[in-house]
């Protein structure tokens, strides 16, 4: 059972897991063994000073916190002036503590002069060079080691297609994995499905096989950190380390040019819903590429297929495209194969759009399935949008295999699934009782109760723990952690909540199952680029604003944030899915509770004003924080590597 808490502990539990991280490094005593009395004393003055600078910004003292910290710096430079390498290395854990204070204070609007840590006055050993994983050994290259591997044994499905819409065409395509989710999470080699569906014989199939050392060798650069140490990683590894001959590599990457809004034809609205329609299977989602053209992506279309280029920008009828499908091609074929041809008007709008330049009204690294989802939302009404995010829930609902389902609408929600209509009416009742501490976050912009989410946002209820992973599995193509009852989705066309219920659930049992995703489902919806660290981070830390339990759970919590800090080496580590999606979550949540805190409400609320108005996430978060997500990440992890 919940407990409701005042708001001055809520921001107690709040400070303290901020500084957790900080707090467990500062080491208790001294570990240099042969320090004088003299040094000791010295760092034993140090970690006090530390210690009650972050005892005062713990409690909001930012004033006295920052002259302790100014005092530690002189502290610490005092110390450095002796160039004693074992005083150095007695006092290394204080200045990582150091710097995550200094950040933290930043954070909180102190001026203070800039700390980067010192470096040690002299090795006292010549070890070999560790790897990330604390072995001694050489660490494993990408551009040498690993980039060949993927080329000569995956190449062929993933490197020069796509198949199963998941490719390894560079770094940066891989490490952002497919749109199910991030495939190679650095450090864990059991968490990353590339090891493991190589591991397990899934892949590669046809025939190849990955060796025991080639294994061997992906793992090692896995828990390295899976690092890239290339020129560029967005540089196709195609052929890498082969003897592939000039002729066959990767053609250049086209220009693409972008709508000036003066365009009577749009891609993303006009253009991209026709290929989607009439080239799915054979050129997009394809499981086998018809003559060499793919279309997933925007780039893909331009770049053309086997027999080169199927648009020509500014000569529509003259491009190949057009004539394969007009049939007019040199070699007769009309495409689609096998389905009707498209009308003479649909043609003609193709046709116009190639004239107009051939430019690009979207995100050009969107899907074009993405493009053409977001563009018809944008345009839908959101009675429409209800209307399509209900046959989603249907379709859904029946992959899963989960039986007969009943129904029930609230003023936000459409709740369904197969469980009895009292079930669902107390599911509904308490998802709308959590939107309402949502909106304490999220504010409505629209009296229309539909507009809140553009459209009813959807909520599978399910009785048994089993179904609930079925879904996750059949759904959504994925595992699910074991001590989940309940998680969000959104993608602009479709937006949903899952959740595991039954008639012997209290009702304020179900309230906190829901009151995290609720949140987070308002957040993400707020624009087409919200991140989910954003909106997971705001759902957990929010929900545990509102809801706070034993002192254990909030320890647990507390050690568990701290944890995720320290292993985030930066903020592009973690913007860029490197850590698994566990520390991702527990870190995220860290990162919102400085969003939340009253100093910078104000910061976040313009964030989400600018996100309102159409804006980007990056540009609205700059707009509202001042700072861009990588600084603003950056400066709470202090500068310093962890």
């Amino acid at each position: 059972m919940s407990i409701r808490v005042p708001n001055h502990l809520v921001k107690a539990v709040v400070a303290v897991a901020l500084v957790a991280a900080i707090f467990s490094l500062v080491p208790s005593g001294c570990r240099g063994a042969e320090l004088d009395r003299r040094q000791r004393a010295m760092v034993l003055n140090l970690s006090s000073t530390i210690n009650r600078a972050n005892k005062n910004l713990f409690e909001q003292k930012i004033s006295q916190a920052e002259t302790d910290l100014r005092k530690a710096l002189d502290q610490v430079n005092r110390m450095l002036e002796s160039d004693s390498p074992e005083l150095f290395d007695a006092i290394d854990g204080h200045i990582k503590a150091l710097s995550k204070t200094h950040a933290m204070l930043e954070l909180e609007g102190a001026s203070l002069p800039p700390f980067r840590k010192p470096s040690r006055p002299t090795a006292t050993s010549d070890s070999k060079p560790m790897s990330p994983d604390g072995m001694a050994g050489d660490l494993v290259s990408f551009k040498d080691d690993v980039a060949p591997i993927l080329s000569a044994k995956c190449g062929s499905c993933h490197v020069n297609r796509s198949q199963g819409r998941f490719s390894l065409a560079s770094y940066a395509v891989l490490m952002k994995g497919p749109p199910e989710g991030v495939v190679v999470f650095a450090g864990d080699v059991v968490g990353s499905r590339l090891i493991e569906t190589i591991e397990t014989g899934d892949m590669p199939r046809g025939g190849g096989r990955v060796s025991p050392e080639e294994l061997k060798t992906l793992k090692d650069w896995v828990l390295q950190g899976a690092k890239f140490d290339g020129e560029d990683p967005n540089a196709t590894i195609a052929g890498a380390g082969t003897t592939r001959e000039p002729a066959m590599a990767a053609a250049p990457t086209p220009t693409i040019t972008k709508a000036s809004g003066g365009e009577t034809v749009s891609f993303a609205a006009e253009v991209a819903p026709l290929l989607v329609e009439n080239c799915s299977g054979c050129h997009i989602d394809a499981m086998q590429t018809r003559g060499g053209l793919e279309m997933d992506q925007f780039a893909r279309l331009l770049r053309g297929g086997d027999s080169g280029p199927v648009i020509t920008p500014g000569r529509g009828e003259a491009s190949l495209l057009i004539q394969k499908l007009r049939g007019t091609a040199a070699d007769g074929a009309r495409m689609p194969v096998g389905r009707p041809p498209l009308s003479d008007q649909s043609i003609a709008l193709i046709s116009k759009w190639i004239d107009e330049g051939a430019k690009l009204d979207a995100e050009e690294r969107q899907p074009i399935k993405v493009m053409a989802r977001m563009a018809w939302v944008a345009n839908a009404t959101s009675a429409e949008v209800s209307s399509r995010r209900a046959e989603l829930a249907d379709k859904n609902l029946k992959l899963a295999g989960s039986g007969p389902a009943e129904e029930h609408h609230t003023e936000h929600f459409r709740v369904i699934g197969p469980t009895t209509p009292a079930t669902l009416e107390l599911v509904g009742r308490q998802a709308e009782n959590n939107l309402t501490i949502a909106k304490t976050v999220v504010k409505a912009s629209s009296g229309n109760s539909e507009d809140y989410f553009h459209g009813k946002a959807t909520i599978f209820v399910l009785p048994k723990r089993y179904d609930y992973s079925e879904f996750a599995k059949m759904v959504e193509r994925r595992s699910i952690p074991s001590d989940w009852a309940s998680h969000w989705s959104y993608n602009v066309e479709d937006a949903y909540l899952v959740t595991v219920a039954t008639g012997q659930d209290d009702e304020e049992a179900i309230e906190d199952r829901l009151l995290s995703p609720v949140i987070s489902l308002a957040v993400a919806s707020r624009g087409s680029d919200v991140p989910r660290w954003f909106a997971e981070g705001l759902g957990s830390a929010r929900a545990m604003q509102q809801t706070a339990k034993s002192r254990a759970d909030q320890a647990k919590l507390r050690t568990k944030i701290a944890e995720a800090a320290s292993s985030v080496k930066n903020a592009k580590a973690f913007l860029e899915n490197r850590l698994t999606p566990e520390q991702a979550d527990a870190f995220g949540t860290a990162i919102a509770m400085t969003m939340l805190d009253r100093n910078r409400r104000k910061s976040l609320d313009a964030t989400f004003r600018l996100l309102s108005s159409g804006q980007p996430f990056e540009r609205a978060f700059v707009g509202g924080f001042r700072v861009s997500p990588t600084v603003y990440i950056d400066q709470l992890l202090s500068y310093a590597r962890l």
